[in-house]
């Protein structure tokens, strides 16, 4: 099935879309979500990606005062180590009560490869720490320019390999929001063609899966969308690819193969100028065997699993039990 034919299909495709499932019919946004929606264009993200001059200018300012990585917001129940693997912080999360016998989590946070972990990142590590009960590992991966695909996509798979080896038996899950999803695709195609296994399940929130924002349905999303615009994504992850070409699989997972990759599960929405790469992914993968759930859901914004409506609300329901 081409592109165009699916991102069709699932326009108006329901909050829990299933490949191979037959569908139900696809609820209109909450009340919360539309003003969620309008909120969004109030702040200054969309602005901060609507030129590659304006991303320049971020990426400089971040240089003169690089942002906190702490641990901020992870609420109680929710104790946090700092350790060094590979060069780089790595916190580990687990419950206070313990976490003899928890399950896994790889957390890699979004930002566009270019911004720090945020608060609400960490809000979202202490909701699954918490919730699920399980030991969540968020790697503070370093930021493009600085470094690049070629670094970070390797060490990312190396760490992960490493946390399979120590986990053992228990279930590792790697999630992943925007930029975060892509470098978590990114890294599990590295684990395959370097001969090591697959996690439990991939989780990709909004994944930034091919930089080169090349589709020509784009454009017109990119009108309806609150929070990113396409120019400032080019030069993100024209700086992320440093002498890589941005179609390269390390930068743009998308290009590379799926074959033999974990099972996952998608969530994107209709106001994400993302999603269509989400539908292609998602088929790209059904088509060689891999498991795929596919969440996109009607007029929801870029990340919308991670935002204070009922929409995000159900995602993260869903992402608990997944994890668990």
């Amino acid at each position: 099935m081409s592109v165009a034919r699916l991102v069709s299909a699932f326009q108006f495709c329901p909050g829990a879309c299933v490949f191979g499932a037959r569908a139900p019919r696809d609820p209109s946004p909450s009340l919360q979500s539309r003003v969620f929606n309008l909120l969004l264009r109030l702040l200054p993200y969309k602005q901060q990606l609507a030129s590659a001059e304006a991303v320049q200018a971020h990426v400089q300012k971040l240089a003169l005062e690089p942002a906190s990585f702490e641990p901020t917001g992870l609420g109680r129940g929710v104790e946090a180590i700092l350790t060094k693997m590979g060069g780089w912080p790595v916190y580990y999360t687990a419950p206070s009560s313990g976490h003899e016998g928890c399950n896994h989590v790889m957390f890699l946070h979004g930002g566009g490869y270019i911004n720090e972990i945020v608060p609400a990142h960490w809000r979202f590590v202490g909701q699954m720490t918490r919730k699920a009960g399980v030991v969540c590992v968020v790697p503070i991966y370093p930021l493009a320019p600085r470094a690049t695909a070629e670094e970070v996509v390797p060490t990312t798979g190396e760490l992960l390999r490493m946390l399979l080896e120590d986990a053992g038996s228990a279930k590792v899950t790697v999630v992943g929001n925007s930029a975060g999803a892509g470098l978590a695709l990114a890294a599990c195609q590295w684990l395959r063609d370097h001969g090591h296994r697959q996690p439990n399940r991939l989780i990709l929130i909004s994944p930034a899966a091919d930089a080169s924002v090349s589709r020509p349905e784009q454009m017109e999303i990119a009108g309806r969308d609150p929070i990113q615009d396409i120019p400032g994504i080019l030069e993100a992850g024209r700086m992320y690819a440093g002498e890589l070409d941005v179609g390269h699989p390390l930068v743009s997972p998308l290009n590379g193969g799926f074959r033999a990759l974990a099972p996952m599960t998608i969530f994107s929405g209709t106001r994400d100028l993302l999603y269509p790469d989400s539908v292609d992914l998602a088929e790209r993968a059904r088509a060689v065997g891999v498991p795929v759930e596919l969440h996109l859901l009607r007029d929801q914004p870029h990340n919308y699993a991670l935002m204070p409506t009922p929409e995000g609300r159900r995602a993260r329901a869903l992402i608990m039990r997944a994890i668990a």
